[in-house]
C-alpha cells in the first residue's frame, strides 16, 4: 500500500479511536454536574467511571480472539455501533442505573476499538514502517486528552446544551468513522485459524473483580467492614479469581496466558503497570471534582486546570521515547519516571480548598512528567524481552493489567473518599451547630453547590479538599512500590529488528533444530 493508501485507511482508525478518548474524557468535568442533576450518591459518582473502565478492560482480550474468527473491519464497525447505543443511553438517562448501565456498553465498544486498532494497522502497515504512523495517532490521543475536558466542561455551562450533550456528541464521530471504515479500509483476504474463546475464564476474571469491587464500594456505607456481606463479597471474590486461575491454566487459548509470567521482565512490568494504574487513575479521577466542589469552579475552568497535567505528561512521554530510540538506554527513564511520580502523589496529598492554582498546577505537571516517562516504556520494556510469538500476549497483558489498576484504584478510592468527606462534614456541621441532616450536609450525595447556604458551603469545600489530599497520599505508596518494582527490572539491549523479521528467525531457528533432531 502506498502511504496514500495508508492514511486513507488509516482515517476510519483515527475517528474511532477519537470517539473513544473522547469518551473518557468529556464526560470528566461533567459529572459533579450530572451526578448532582440526578440526585445520586458519591458511590454512584465511582461507579459511573468504573463501569466503562471495567467493561472496557474485560472485552479487550475478547475482541482480540474475535478478530481471529471474524472480519475485522466487521468488528470494528461493530464496536463503533455498540458506542453508538451506549451513548444514546446515557444521554437520555433520568437515573443513575441507566446511566452506569449505558457506561457498561460503552465501555464494550471501547474495547473493541482499542483491541482492534492495534490488529488493524499489523495488517495494513509493514513493521518497518508503523513508527512513522503511530505519530498521528499520538496527535488524535493529544487532541481528545486536550479537548475532551474543555468541551465537556463548556457543554455544561452552556445552558441550551447541558451535560447529555457530553454524550451526544460522540455519536457523529462514530457515525463518520463507520462510513469512513466501510469505504476506505480493505483488508487482506487471510485464511483464519481455528479459535477457541475462553468465555469461561472470562466471567471469572471479571465476576472476581466485580465482587470485590462491589464490596469496596458499599462497605462502610450500606454495611459495616466487619460484616457478612464482607465476608461473603470477599470470598466469592476470592474463590472466582482462584477458579480463573485454575481455569485460565488449562485451556488452549487463555484470556490471560500465565505461561507469559515465567519472563521475569514481563513480570515486573505487569506488577509495575498495575500499580501505575491504581496509583494515576485512582487519584487523579476525582481531580474535576475536587476544582468544582472544593475550589468552587465551573466545569469549563476545571478543564483548563487538569492542563498542567496533561501537558507534562505528553512532553516528557514524547521526548522520552525519542531520547530512548536514540541513544538504546531505557531503565533510567523507568527509575526517573517513578521517582518524580511519587513525588508528584506526594505534593498532591498537601493541597486543600485553599491552595493557589500555581502551586496545584506544579504538583500536577510533576505527576504528569513522572506517568509520560513511565507508563508506556514500561510496555517497551516489556515487549523487548519476549519472544516474537509472543508480542501481543505481552503487551495485552499489561494493557489489562493497567486498566484493571485504574479500575480498582477508582472503586476503592472512590469508597474512601465518600467516607473521608462523610466523617468531615459531620464534624464540620457539628462544629458550627448546623443539623446534619439539613442541605444535604450530612448525606451521602454529591452536593449542588450553587444551593448551598454560605456556612454549609465552606464546610463542604474544606471536607472535599482534605478528602481529595487523603486520596493522593494514600496513592504515593503505591507509587513507591512501583519504583521499587522498576529497580529490579535487568536493563536488556534494545532489539534492532523488527516483530516480523524477529518472527522469521525465530521461525528459521526453529526449522534449523527440527533437521538437527531428525539427522541425529
Amino acid at each position: 500500500m502506498t502511504n496514500r493508501q495508508i492514511l486513507q485507511a488509516m482515517s476510519g482508525l483515527m475517528a474511532g479511536m477519537f470517539v473513544a478518548i473522547l469518551a473518557g474524557t468529556v464526560v470528566a468535568n461533567a459529572l459533579p454536574t450530572i451526578i448532582a442533576d440526578l440526585e445520586a450518591s458519591q458511590s454512584s459518582y465511582t461507579w459511573v467511571v468504573t463501569a466503562e473502565l471495567l467493561a472496557m478492560t474485560a472485552t479487550v482480550p475478547l475482541w482480540g480472539k474475535l478478530s481471529d474468527l471474524f472480519d475485522k473491519k466487521l468488528l470494528l464497525q461493530l464496536s463503533l455501533g455498540m458506542f453508538v447505543v451506549g451513548s444514546l443511553l446515557a444521554g437520555f438517562s433520568h437515573d443513575v442505573e441507566l446511566l452506569i448501565l449505558s457506561r457498561v456498553v460503552q465501555g464494550i465498544g471501547a474495547g473493541g476499538l482499542t483491541a482492534l486498532a492495534q490488529v488493524v494497522m499489523a495488517a495494513i502497515i509493514p513493521p518497518r514502517r508503523l513508527g512513522k504512523y503511530a505519530g498521528i495517532f499520538g496527535a488524535v490521543f493529544a487532541i481528545g486528552t486536550v479537548a475532551g475536558p474543555l468541551v465537556g466542561g463548556v457543554l455544561v455551562d452552556t445552558s441550551w446544551l447541558g451535560w447529555r450533550w457530553c454524550f451526544f456528541i460522540g455519536v457523529p464521530f462514530a457515525l463518520l468513522a463507520i462510513a469512513l471504515l466501510q469505504r476506505t479500509l480493505r483488508l487482506p483476504a487471510v485464511a483464519r485459524r481455528e479459535a477457541k474463546i475462553d468465555f469461561l475464564g472470562a466471567f471469572l476474571i471479571v465476576a472476581g473483580v466485580c465482587a470485590l469491587l462491589i464490596w469496596v464500594t458499599l462497605a462502610g456505607n450500606e454495611f459495616d467492614w466487619a460484616s457478612w456481606q464482607t465476608a461473603a463479597l470477599t470470598g466469592a471474590g476470592v474463590l472466582l479469581l482462584v477458579a480463573a486461575v485454575f481455569v485460565e491454566a488449562r485451556t488452549a487459548e487463555p484470556v490471560i496466558p500465565l505461561g507469559i509470567f515465567r519472563n521475569r521482565t514481563v513480570t515486573l512490568t505487569t506488577v509495575a503497570s498495575l500499580l501505575v494504574g491504581v496509583a494515576m487513575f485512582g487519584g487523579t479521577v476525582f481531580l474535576s471534582q475536587y476544582f468544582q466542589v472544593s475550589l468552587g469552579k465551573s466545569p469549563t475552568v476545571a478543564g483548563l486546570m487538569s492542563l498542567p497535567m496533561i501537558l507534562g505528561l505528553l512532553v516528557s512521554s514524547t521526548v522520552a521515547g525519542q531520547v530512548i530510540s536514540k541513544t538504546g538506554v531505557w531503565k533510567r527513564y523507568l527509575v526517573a519516571g517513578a521517582v518524580i511520580m511519587t513525588v508528584g502523589l506526594g505534593l498532591l496529598s498537601t493541597i486543600d480548598a485553599d491552595t493557589s492554582f500555581t502551586l496545584l498546577s506544579a504538583y500536577m505537571a510533576v505527576l504528569g512528567i513522572g506517568v509520560g516517562m513511565l507508563m508506556q516504556n514500561l510496555v517497551l520494556a516489556a515487549q523487548n524481552d519476549v519472544p516474537a510469538s509472543e508480542l501481543g500476549a505481552a503487551t495485552s497483558v499489561l494493557s489489562f493489567f493497567r486498566s484493571m489498576g485504574g479500575t480498582i484504584g477508582t472503586s476503592v478510592l472512590g469508597a474512601i473518599l465518600a467516607n473521608r468527606v462523610a466523617s468531615e462534614m459531620t464534624k464540620g456541621l457539628d462544629a458550627a451547630g448546623i443539623p446534619a441532616s439539613g442541605d444535604g450536609g450530612g448525606e451521602n450525595s454529591v452536593p449542588d453547590m450553587s444551593t448551598l447556604p454560605e456556612p454549609v458551603r465552606q464546610i463542604v469545600e474544606h471536607a472535599y479538599g482534605v478528602a481529595t489530599a487523603d486520596l493522593f497520599l494514600i496513592a504515593t505508596p503505591c507509587a513507591l512500590l512501583a519504583l521499587l518494582t522498576v529497580v529490579f527490572i535487568k536493563e536488556k539491549p534494545l532489539k534492532t529488528t523488527s516483530g516480523m523479521e524477529r518472527l522469521a528467525e525465530e521461525a528459521a531457528t526453529a526449522r534449523e533444530t527440527d533437521k538437527s533432531v531428525v539427522g541425529s
